[in-house]
Parts: C-alpha cells; sequence; structure tokens
C-alpha cells in the first residue's frame, strides 16, 4: 500500500507540477531544522533561536513578514502567501513577545498579549476572519507533532518542492484538524 501511495504522489506531482502555486522569498534561509518550543498554553510552536516571526501550527510553518502571513509544510520553504483571512486563530493569538521581529506597529501593545489583528486590518478583516472561523473553541486543540524527520534535510541537502511532496506523505501521516489548515494544503485561502 506505501509504494502504490508513493507511486500515486509520484504521478500527481508529475502532473500538477508545484510551480502552478506562487511561492515567495521571504528571507527564511535556515541551514538545518530549526529547535522549536511550545507558546505556553497555546497549540502552536516558536522558534526562539531563528531572527524571524516564525511558527508550527497543525502541521504547518508560518512566517510574518512584511506585513503577510506565509506558510509552508517545509521548514525551509517554499512559501506561500496566506490571506489573512484564513490564517488559523491559534496563530493569531500568540503573544507579542514570542515575535522575534515584532513589526512597528506591535509597539503600543502589551507584549504578553496578542496582537492586535482587528485594529490593524480593520473591521471588515475581523467580520470574515470569524464567519471562517465561527468564533473560539472552548478548549485548544492538542499540538501537531513535529515533522522531526526534516532534521535530516539541512540546507545543503535541502529537496526539491516535487521531493518535499513526497518525502512529506512517506514520513508525516499527520492530519490537520483545523479546517482552514485542510483547506491550505488542498490549495484554498491562499493569494
Amino acid at each position: 500500500m506505501k509504494r502504490f501511495l508513493l507511486a500515486l504522489c509520484l504521478v500527481l506531482a508529475s502532473i500538477f507540477p508545484a510551480a502552478a502555486q506562487e511561492y515567495y522569498d521571504i528571507g527564511v534561509d535556515l541551514p538545518a531544522y530549526p529547535e522549536m518550543q511550545p507558546v505556553p498554553d497555546s497549540p502552536v510552536y516558536y522558534a526562539p533561536d531563528v531572527d524571524s516571526n516564525y511558527f508550527f501550527y497543525d502541521g504547518l510553518y508560518w512566517d510574518f513578514s512584511n506585513d503577510g502571513w506565509y506558510s509552508s509544510s517545509w521548514y525551509n520553504g517554499p512559501w506561500v502567501l496566506v490571506d489573512p483571512v484564513y490564517v488559523p486563530t491559534y496563530v493569531l493569538w500568540v503573544p507579542i513577545r514570542f515575535f522575534r521581529r515584532p513589526p512597528h506597529f506591535f509597539r503600543a501593545w502589551n507584549p504578553l498579549r496578542p496582537p492586535r489583528w482587528g485594529e490593524h486590518w480593520g473591521r471588515d478583516w475581523q467580520n470574515r476572519h470569524n464567519i471562517v472561523f465561527g468564533g473560539a473553541n472552548a478548549r485548544p486543540p492538542r499540538r501537531a507533532p513535529l515533522p522531526d524527520y526534516q532534521r535530516q534535510f539541512p540546507r545543503g541537502n535541502y529537496p526539491r518542492v516535487q521531493q518535499q511532496t513526497v518525502l512529506h506523505a512517506q514520513h508525516y501521516p499527520y492530519q490537520p484538524h483545523d479546517t482552514t489548515v485542510r483547506q491550505r494544503e488542498q490549495g484554498h485561502g491562499v493569494k
């Protein structure tokens, strides 16, 4: 069965090339897989030694750069721009103190609290985001397991996009629980 799935991934990767999706260089070029730490009382991880607003939630890496949110299933990208309406609420709720490169508009806000995204992106964003997420869950989901298999792929041995898809399918059986993350994986909610 595993061989069949691997063959299917290879066929699909050749039929639907990843180049059809637009990728962005956000300046994340890590020499190796980063050490991740859990954000207290949250299903999100952060990378304390990465000089970026770098997080991991529900099977994806997230980075806030140049006033935009980007996601990737691999620690060094490729990065896809995500419409802020579709950024998972738990990622948006990370307190400011866990942002390694906070933008200037964070400075007036309490570092122990999440950024005030509604003030920044406006009431229309807030209303659209609330429709997508349907309000806050009573209990946060469990943290997704980190894709530790990626440790064996430092910068000099980092796989290409098509290889990433196959390796991820082989070594990371985790399925996202967050609806918007699942949609992102299917190509929805991205710019």
